[in-house]
């Protein structure tokens, strides 16, 4: 169930830009290294044309922009909510354990779902690769990594989750060049949970920073993208600085 996607030639010199910091393919990934996730793109970026086209198809059909409200960490909530398992009986505390607990048993589910449904309805693009729409993968019956991955992109938002916590990721293996389609959930917008709709990466919900082989390049959603880089922390989407 392994999906290349076409890589673009600018990918070369993000990797040399990150070992020329000090970082090479090793350290990407594990708990000491950081990404910065929400830094604007590259006016030549070779993947700008093709989110682009996949944004305008996906917004025609589904009739709606889904474009975010409050940051990636919303102030009401940050600054009130504990450590897990640290209510120590106070009931604000409380509150914000049992929610968070609740999320992320929710964001569990529907990655354990896609990933089965993913041995069924798994269907490769061929030698051109085609970024479906989730009414595309929907009536085509299945698709590849970046069809199938919509399902949890959309489900996570349907269900309740923030627009600006739930986004399309392609993510880089630089041992054998292999791209992948992932959705990531900013619970923590330092160390998102990756959901592998097909188990190509992962299987179940780990965190990035538990995925040393793999490197995040890109980010983005139906209304906007990212370019991921090396950095000691992620400043939040630019586009929603006026709500910070």
């Amino acid at each position: 169930m392994r999906t290349r996607i076409t890589r673009p030639a600018n990918l070369l010199a993000f990797l040399a830009f990150a070992v020329g910091l000090g970082l090479g393919c090793t350290a990407f990934g594990g708990a000491s290294s950081r990404y910065a996730y929400f830094t604007p793109p590259a006016r030549d970026d070779a993947w700008s044309p093709k989110i682009a086209g996949w944004q305008r198809r996906e917004v025609d059909e589904q009739g709606v922009s889904s474009a975010a409200s409050p940051p990636v960490s919303s102030p009401s909530d940050s600054d009130h909510r504990p450590a897990a398992g640290a209510s120590n009986g106070n009931l604000r505390a409380k509150y914000f354990d049992f929610r968070a607990e609740r999320k992320r048993e929710l964001a569990q589910q529907v990655a354990e779902w896609i990933q089965a449904q993913a041995r069924e309805h798994y269907s490769a693009d061929g030698p051109i690769d085609h970024w479906a729409t989730l009414e595309e993968t929907l009536e085509k019956d299945g698709d590849d990594c970046d069809g199938l991955e919509l399902l949890t992109f959309h489900a996570l938002r349907d269900l309740g989750f923030d627009a600006n916590e739930v986004y399309r990721a392609i993510v880089f293996r630089p041992s054998d060049g292999q791209h992948h389609m992932v959705t990531l959930w900013f619970e923590n917008p330092d160390d998102p949970w990756v959901i592998d709709p097909t188990g190509a990466m992962t299987l179940g919900m780990p965190l990035m920073s538990q995925m040393p082989a793999w490197v995040p390049i890109k980010v983005f959603s139906d209304t906007v993208e990212y370019t991921v880089r090396p950095g000691t922390r992620s400043p939040g989407p630019r586009n929603l600085a006026a709500n910070e």
